[in-house]
């Protein structure tokens, strides 16, 4: 085949350090999505939705057959660390987690994620942040060491 073509939707989570709720303010928050998901654009990676609550983001987007999983996450946080110390005072500290969580998605659930991440702040009423991503490792079959992952 000379051309490589690829379809691979990827469900990314990851929480502020120490789960800060540094994304109290609706407005700024939004603006945080916005900026993630034109770092993921650029990245080549087209970003469905970013979404999340308070203290973490969760971004469904499709994956560039360019870039590694862990280079994308990685130049998600550093430029949107950069971003937000700079747009704010109250983030000045900002900082998001070493860590994250990557999970596949099917074509055939892609709108149920969708809808998943659109609803994060009615979710997060009822459930934590950390109890959310036990579920979401616990549905994708991820054994997990709860030692390593909160930080």
């Amino acid at each position: 085949m000379p051309q490589s073509l690829a379809s691979v939707l990827v469900h990314i989570v990851f929480s502020t350090k120490q789960r800060r709720a540094l994304l109290q303010i609706p407005d700024l928050r939004d603006e945080m999505h916005r900026y993630m998901a034109g770092i993921s654009a650029k990245l080549e990676c087209p970003a469905i939705i970013v979404g999340g609550a308070t203290d973490h983001i969760h971004l469904l987007a499709a994956q560039s057959r360019t870039i590694t999983l862990a280079d994308w996450v990685k130049e998600l946080k550093r430029a949107s660390s950069l971003w937000a110390k700079k747009k704010s005072r109250q983030w000045s500290l900002f900082q998001w987690q070493a860590g994250y969580g990557a999970f596949s998605v099917s074509q055939s659930q892609k709108d149920r994620v969708r809808e998943y991440i659109r609803t994060q702040e009615d979710h997060h009423r009822r459930l934590s942040f950390q109890d959310e991503l036990r579920q979401l490792l616990k549905k994708h079959g991820i054994a997990f060491d709860e030692r390593y992952v909160w930080d």
